[in-house]
């Protein structure tokens, strides 16, 4: 079983920065994908940038040239440096998470879940 634990969301002023961390841990052989999604109140779960094991990124068109996504592979860690805040920036911001752990069988996916951390943004 793989857990997250998201850190770094809070209260922001348009055109402020945050940055968001989540570690990965647990019964973890691999990680091969993490990246940050984002859902606003009424809203759908939408994708906002993921990286892979091999440092390849990937953005939102809505958030390229102000938010940068990373990891510390050692750490089985991920961050998503949030620059120029928009109050439509607001959000529950979720990270997940996915690779492979040991199991019976051998190795198995997991796909797993923050529980999510509020970014709020506003004057």
């Amino acid at each position: 079983q793989v857990q997250l634990a998201e850190s770094g969301g809070g209260l922001v002023q348009p055109g402020g920065s945050l940055r968001l961390s989540c570690a990965a841990s647990g019964r973890i052989l691999s990680i091969s994908f993490m990246g940050w999604y984002r859902q606003g109140p009424g809203k759908q779960r939408d994708f906002v940038a993921t990286i892979t094991s091999d440092g390849s990124t990937s953005y939102a068109d809505s958030v390229k040239g102000r938010f940068t996504i990373s990891r510390d592979n050692g750490k089985n860690t991920v961050y998503l440096q949030m620059d120029s805040l928009k109050p439509e920036d607001a959000a529950v911001y979720y990270c997940n998470t996915r690779g492979l752990s040991p199991s019976t069988y051998g190795p198995a996916n997991f796909n797993s879940w923050g529980q999510g951390t509020q970014v709020t943004v506003s004057s």
